[in-house]
Order: structure tokens, then sequence, then C-alpha cells
């Protein structure tokens, strides 16, 4: 896996597709990085098509975005710890009690409740705008709907095999997958892009926010990949 950040959303699937190419499958990581994936493809043919109203920002900013979990997972393979909001993900990847959605929706909550307001930031910045400049926001809640469609096919599969597990495993694990709603993630996101903005000429208080985010997001990830019961054999 190269170390250079993407530069473009073809540059990012390229690399998301090095990664999936490389980890065992049964990898915390990419059981992430497939989902991701599949959101970064789908996101790239709606910029084609002309879904966004910004189709330059919303790219810029999933670049941005995506760049910050690539930059995680480089760290890794040359043996350096991930950041605090994705320590749990990194340090549980090889547990094979956990199983591929506690992984993909601990990523997510690592990716969105943290890098994405990071990620707002930093675009409204490169493109000299703001986050309450249209259609900023506009275009973001229509990542929300594709986003959601992911979330729904992700649950869905879960669901079919949980049903091959004895009851009282199979609720704790509900439980603990249930700890994270990638809508509430997002709307969350977007008030912390809207405070990260308004602090970002005061290096303290934006650095105090930063770390109550990852505080947060790491204790969340926790709950997610607490081991319960093998997942099925396939």
């Amino acid at each position: 896996m190269t170390t250079q950040l993407p530069a473009t959303i073809d540059e990012v699937i390229s690399h998301m597709e090095q990664v999936d190419a490389e980890l065992d499958p049964r990898d915390g990581v990419a059981c992430f990085n497939r989902v991701y994936l599949k959101v970064t493809k789908l996101v790239k043919e709606h910029v084609t098509a002309g879904t966004f109203q910004d189709p330059a920002f919303l790219e810029r900013m999933d670049v941005i975005f995506a760049g910050r979990y690539l930059k995680n997972v480089d760290d890794a393979k040359a043996g350096r710890s991930a950041e605090l909001a994705w320590r749990p993900v990194f340090e549980a990847r090889d547990n094979r009690v956990l199983w591929p959605i506690q992984f993909v929706l601990a990523g997510m909550n690592a990716h969105i409740n943290h890098d994405l307001a990071i990620a707002v930031v930093e675009t409204c910045k490169q493109r000299r705008t703001t986050p309450g400049t249209p259609p900023v926001h506009a275009d973001f809640e229509k990542v929300n709907d594709l986003l959601a469609s992911v979330e729904a096919e992700v649950r869905a599969e879960f669901e079919l095999q949980i049903v091959k597990v004895a009851t009282e495993p199979a609720e704790a694990l509900k439980h603990a997958v249930s700890a994270f709603s990638m809508s509430t993630a997002r709307e969350a996101a977007w008030v912390n892009a809207v405070a990260l903005w308004e602090a970002r000429h005061n290096p303290l208080e934006y650095q105090a926010q930063l770390a109550t985010m990852s505080g947060s997001v790491f204790a969340t990830s926790q709950v997610i990949l607490v081991p319960v019961v093998p997942p099925p054999a396939d």
C-alpha cells in the first residue's frame, strides 16, 4: 500500500482496492474497508451523475475524508499507532470473536463521529467557503441517503446471520451493534463541524473540541467491539 495519500476520488478507490487485496478478508480493518469502498464508489457515481449541487466541493471533501482513514491504515502498516479515535478498531482487528458488522460500525463511528467534521472544516478552508454557505449543508445531507442504504444492507445481512446464534448471546450482540446509528452520527458530525469552524481561529478551543470528540468516539467503539460470541463459520 502506498504511503502517498490520494488526491482524487479515483485515487481513493484505487488505494482502498489495494487495502482490500492485501488484507486477510477476516481482518477487522478489511471488513470496514469493503463497506467503505462500496460507499465511495456510490458517491463517485452520484458526483458524476450530477446529484450534488457542488460536485467539486463534495469530491474534495470525500478525498480529504477518506485520506484521514487511509493515513491510519498506512501508519498501522508502518508500525505506527492509530490515532485515538481509530485505536479500538486497529487494536481489535485480529479478534475473530468479533463479527464483521462490529468492525464496520466501529469504523463508521471513528470515521463519521471524528473524521467527518474535520473534513468539512478543511474542505471549507480549501474551497474558501463556510459550512453555512449553500449548498454545503444540502449536499452533505444528500450523502446521508446514500449511506443509509448501505447501512441498511449491512444490518440486513447481519440479521440473517444472527438467527444462527443462540438467543442469549444473540441479544447481547444485538445490544453491542445497536450502540451506533449512522444517521445520528452524521447529525452530530455536522454540529461538530460547525463548532470546529467557529473555533478555527482559537487553537486551544479547537484542540479541546478535538480531544472531546476523540475520547467520545474511542469509548463508543469500545462498546461496539465487545466480544460476545464468534460468528458462524461460512
